[in-house]
């Protein structure tokens, strides 16, 4: 059996109904009476290139296109922004294999098959009945250097093991299955601007639903090297000639009319310049300081550190990471081939900031739908649960412990792990002190939930 067969069917069409909810014109495949759709759902999308910077982008959203271009320069001209990226771990990860209690009685008789040897993981040093996944080594090594808040059984109440309508949740940053507009996507509406698409940047074939806004553009591209310049009918050395040529009428003029063109034009050939490692002849070119590994997620993850680094105005990026984690059957090695390449991606991406010199500006969110059932089932995998794990990764994370692991002794009623943290919770917390946003503004109910010191 080839291990796509693996996920449940359900876990197949909510897959299905995103891709094609991003995709105009497309019709949506049949769901479940009651399942909520997807946010951004019938969001307007425009497909163009900036004539200034030949960005290749699919815009969503209202706005008029002949404002980006100026949008784009304007904001890259202005002071740095705190950066969120969102990574999504697809399926609903195990969060009893991601950090795992080896030594403890109960999780040896739930898991004759599944149970990971305590020897074989790092032991997590803010529990240490807690061992890390054998593949999450890079993961536990920022941890140790305290760049990494752990969330051992982050989840919401009265869970819902649907991955239709827990990722719901979490994409639209509440318990609402009729909410169309995405959490990050609401931040950028009360924060963003008319004229910067870049603000909210999907990093896949489709806009991810938690950047779906209301008002204010936000884009998607597939892979970095879609950044481009171009110039009809004029290419090779002629177009570089032409646009040098472009480069000294961003000198400052006494007029203040022409000055702000003059200072547009600056802007468009500093990024021009900046951008040149995404032409479409440079392949991988994106300068990174560190070697990452072979992979479309790792690909992505260098060409984000190159867009930030080459002075886009980027402030929320959301990006799927590789791997199977809908893990209904053999399980051992579909968990540990995502949580490889995941955790080592993400430890080159974070040493690539670092070395860049923007670490500071960039915080990472890992999550997942929903964790796994405490007790494997016949077909050496394990079913749909209710708290799962997450991470916070980035040198300004505080690097504590984010709720506690709530141990397998006193399971739900599903048998599932009880959720100590909540997801709304954690947003409420990274909109405060890390976007400076009022969250009562982007979280329905943000009052209510406990807020947890985030940064150093």
């Amino acid at each position: 059996m080839s291990r796509s067969c693996h996920h449940c069917d359900e876990f197949s069409r909510a897959a299905m109904v995103r891709r094609s909810a991003a995709e105009a014109g497309r019709g949506l495949p049949a769901i479940e009476t009651g399942m909520p759709m997807p946010a951004g759902t019938g969001l307007d999308r425009r497909t163009f290139v900036t004539r200034s910077f030949g960005l290749a982008l699919s815009v969503y959203g209202l706005g008029k296109l002949k404002l980006f271009d100026e949008g784009i320069a304007r904001a890259a001209s202005g002071p740095a922004q705190p950066v969120l990226v969102s990574v999504f771990l697809p399926g609903g990860t195990d969060s009893l294999s991601v950090l795992y209690p080896g030594l403890d009685s109960t999780y040896r008789r739930l898991r004759p098959q599944l149970k990971l040897d305590p020897a074989q993981g790092q032991v997590f040093s803010e529990d240490n009945r807690l061992y890390w996944h054998p593949k999450l080594g890079p993961i536990a090594t920022l941890h140790a250097e305290g760049k990494v808040s752990v969330m051992p059984a982050v989840g919401y109440t009265h869970p819902d093991q649907s991955h239709f309508t827990s990722r719901h949740y979490w994409e639209v940053g509440a318990t609402d299955a009729g909410l169309m507009s995405g959490w990050m996507g609401r931040y950028l509406d009360h924060a963003g601007t008319m004229d910067n698409p870049l603000q909210g940047l999907s990093l896949d074939y489709q806009l991810q639903p938690s950047l779906a806004s209301t008002k204010v553009p936000v884009a998607s591209v597939a892979t970095p090297e879609d950044y481009s310049f171009d110039a009809p009918g004029v290419w090779g050395q002629v177009e570089d000639r032409m646009l040098d040529a472009l480069a000294p009428l961003g000198s400052r003029r006494s007029d203040p009319f022409l000055n702000q063109a003059a200072s547009t034009t600056a802007q468009s050939d500093r990024l021009r310049r900046q951008l040149a490692p995404f032409g479409r002849n440079n392949g991988n070119g994106y300068g990174s300081p560190v070697s990452y590994p072979e992979g479309e997620f790792p690909h992505q993850l260098a060409g984000l550190a190159a867009m930030l680094a080459a002075g886009l105005p980027l402030r929320c990026v959301a990006v799927t990471a590789p791997g199977e984690y809908d893990t209904h059957a053999d399980q051992p090695q579909a968990l540990a081939d995502g949580l490889e390449i995941t955790s080592n991606s993400l430890l080159a991406f974070q040493r690539d900031l670092e070395a860049r010199g923007l670490a500071g500006r960039v915080l990472t969110l890992v999550w997942s739908e929903f964790g796994r059932r405490a007790e494997e089932n016949g077909s050496n995998g394990t079913d749909h649960g209710a708290a799962g794990s997450g991470f916070l990764i980035g040198t300004s994370a505080r690097g504590q412990m984010i709720g506690e692991f709530p141990g397998v002794d006193n399971l739900d009623e599903d048998g599932n792990l009880r959720a100590t943290a909540d997801f709304r919770g954690i947003y409420s917390s990274l909109l405060e002190q890390w976007l400076n946003q009022d969250a009562a503004a982007v979280i329905p109910g943000a009052g209510s939930f406990q807020r947890t010191p985030l940064l150093k």
